[in-house]
């Protein structure tokens, strides 16, 4: 029984990776497709390609920092029923946001799931790490305005290198530039967001004895790399919609630039092993390469509503963490 509620646990973190994949998806494409840099197809490809290689180069070469950080927020040796429970709350809470357009946080959700599923398994609050999460939180928080920040600089730099120049000449350079730094994005977000379900997984080998301390093997590595890069090539053109098109008609020196802010400050996070949202930093990014020409241009009320569904992230994913979790622990699994 053991042994199979565990490949029971590694399907479900692999079907988070995927959900995880297709709702991200449009975190690198979408301001490539709206500025017509790249067709949706060639886009998704690209994007699906980038993400699988993202997320094995970066372990093997930089480690798991990620991953390690995600496995040191509970304050106990969890089971797998936590682990379960944790994912199932993520993935709910994907699969919400992404029937509303909203692009939400893969990373809250999980965070949250599985804060949710330990409060549950202890009783109360002792069993999560506080100081980590909230080093955790800090990070998914501040990513977002240093995006729109770095992004609004980078723009004013553009704006004044170019204000020479033509219109079409430029656009065709910026959109030659788009095909680089969508690749950047979606390498950075396989290397960052892969290691996510990576730490799923080696915290249900360790806790059915198939690892002693916490480590991600390489077939650990593969898997969660080709789950996240299948999910990205089933897309998420709800929420490409909403980033695209809704937040600011994107032109494709704005694409550019929100998108190689973007890719730069998730790959920092990456290196220092800090788990931030690829969504949250690329949405940023968009609104702050807005800005300077005119912030009425930007859609204020589309980003109220995605910074409220930030907002209910975690504890929307920590309630249904912790429900599932109960019920688990009735039917005594795990």
């Amino acid at each position: 029984m053991p042994e199979v509620f565990l490949i029971v646990t590694i399907a479900i973190a692999v079907i988070f990776d995927f959900t995880n994949g297709f709702h991200d998806t449009a975190n690198a494409i979408a301001t490539s497709v709206s500025t017509r840099a790249l067709s949706p197809h060639q886009a998704v490809l690209l994007s699906s390609v980038l993400n699988l290689v993202g997320a094995v180069v970066t372990v093997a070469f930089f480690g798991s920092k990620v991953s390690n950080t995600i496995a040191k927020l509970v304050d106990f040796k969890v089971g797998l029923a936590v682990i379960v429970a944790g994912l199932v709350g993520a993935i709910a809470w994907n699969l919400v946001t992404w029937y509303l357009g909203l692009p939400s946080s893969s990373t809250h959700a999980f965070i949250g799931g599985l804060i949710g599923a330990a409060i549950a398994q202890v009783g109360g609050f002792g069993g999560v790490r506080w100081s980590s999460v909230l080093q955790t939180v800090g990070g998914l928080v501040l990513s977002p305005p240093i995006g729109f920040l770095a992004s609004a600089l980078f723009m004013i730099f553009i704006y004044q290198l170019a204000r020479s120049g033509r219109p079409a000449p430029l656009n065709r350079t910026f959109r030659r530039f788009q095909v680089i730094t969508a690749a950047l994005v979606s390498y950075s977000h396989g290397a960052n967001d892969a290691q996510k379900s990576m730490a799923a997984i080696g915290l249900a080998l360790v806790a059915t004895g198939h690892l002693q301390t916490f480590a991600i093997p390489l077939w650990v590595v593969f898997l969660a790399a080709f789950a996240i890069a299948f999910g990205t090539y089933a897309g998420g053109w709800r929420i490409i919609r909403t980033l695209g098109w809704r937040i600011y008609k994107l032109d494709p020196a704005t694409g550019m630039t929100a998108q190689l802010m973007g890719a730069t400050i998730i790959q920092i996070a990456t290196v220092l092993g800090i788990p931030v949202s690829t969504t949250h930093v690329i949405t940023g990014s968009v609104m702050g390469a807005g800005a300077p020409r005119r912030l009425t241009a930007i859609r204020w009320g589309v980003g109220a509503n995605i910074v409220t569904a930030w907002i209910l992230t975690i504890p929307a994913a920590a309630a249904i963490g912790w429900l599932c979790f109960a019920v688990l622990h009735t039917a005594r699994i795990g």
